[in-house]
């Protein structure tokens, strides 16, 4: 996923994408059109996977998958419209824009992914869902260990209420790597 797409590198796809796809929404090919001319609405425009949280943002989707076929969202006023949505970019020219692509085999699509950018709230989802994912795993680590030590402590006992010295010194051993080691 490119962090730095160039305005060239988007104009390029776009024109491959208008090339090779049929959209649901023909005057959406119009609204992409429009996006290749004008450099300064390009440079602020991100093709994303994910429009979640985002303030303004496309979905535009081809014939061949079963999708919304169009959607205008800004701050979180939701459109249909293709014109509504090129007077608000002709209009605001300063604003990012964000639009999401629905086409078969987007996934393993490399030129849809050269000009792929990660959702910047997204990203801090990601932040987040991987602390919480290290809490967790700490604390199950944690577990796991309290687990461990309990088991040790009851077969510790077992073998001294049944006379296995060999048994009583391996077990002890274990709970000892466990408790200086912290495994």
């Amino acid at each position: 996923m490119g962090e730095c797409v160039t305005v060239s590198e988007k104009k390029e796809f776009i024109q491959w994408f208008l090339n090779r796809y049929e959209l649901a929404r023909r005057e959406a090919a119009w609204l992409l059109n429009y996006l290749c001319s004008d450099d300064q609405l390009l440079k602020r425009t991100h093709f994303v996977d994910s429009l979640r949280h985002l303030s303004k943002t496309l979905l535009i989707s081809t014939r061949c998958v079963r999708m919304t076929p169009f959607r205008f969202t800004k701050n979180k006023r939701v459109s249909a419209d293709v014109e509504t949505a090129f007077y608000d970019l002709r209009s605001n020219k300063k604003e990012d824009l964000y639009i999401s692509l629905s086409f078969k085999d987007k996934s393993t699509c490399p030129e849809y992914a050269a000009v792929l950018e990660v959702n910047p709230m997204e990203r801090q989802d990601l932040v987040q869902d991987t602390l919480l994912g290290l809490l967790a795993e700490m604390i199950l680590d944690e577990s796991v260990r309290d687990f461990r030590k309990k088991e040790l402590y009851r077969r510790i006992d077992a073998a001294l209420e049944n006379g296995d010295e060999e048994q009583f010194l391996q077990l002890t051993e274990q709970w000892l790597e466990i408790v200086e080691n912290r495994y």
